[in-house]
């Protein structure tokens, strides 16, 4: 190998379980059944528990939450506090992201 020349970083990526596109991993936001059964944004990605993946775009949250995405993708039930925390939360997101390239 050439000097000066280093292998390319990886960058893992996600599929959002609402639109299906495919972003890297440091774009989306994890949401996680922790093994205790309770539902958390873990907006760092380290979270112990099961995780998916949505885009920061409102309405990827509105149709995951709407269509039961995520609850199938974490596979349990959203009660109404979870709902409510998630929705609240996508409340402060933007309505649209630019798509990847």
């Amino acid at each position: 190998m050439a000097k000066g020349r280093g292998r390319r970083k990886h960058i893992p990526h996600r599929t959002c379980v609402a639109c299906r596109t495919v972003r890297p991993k440091r774009e989306m936001i994890r949401i996680v059944r922790t093994p205790e059964g309770g539902i958390v944004i873990d907006e760092k990605g380290k979270q112990n528990g099961r995780g998916a993946y949505l885009c920061a775009q409102k309405s990827c949250w509105d149709d995951a939450l709407a269509r039961r995405r995520l609850a199938v993708a974490l596979k349990t039930v959203l009660d109404q506090e979870a709902i409510a925390i998630l929705q609240a939360f996508a409340r402060s997101l933007p309505e649209m992201v630019a798509k990847p390239e």
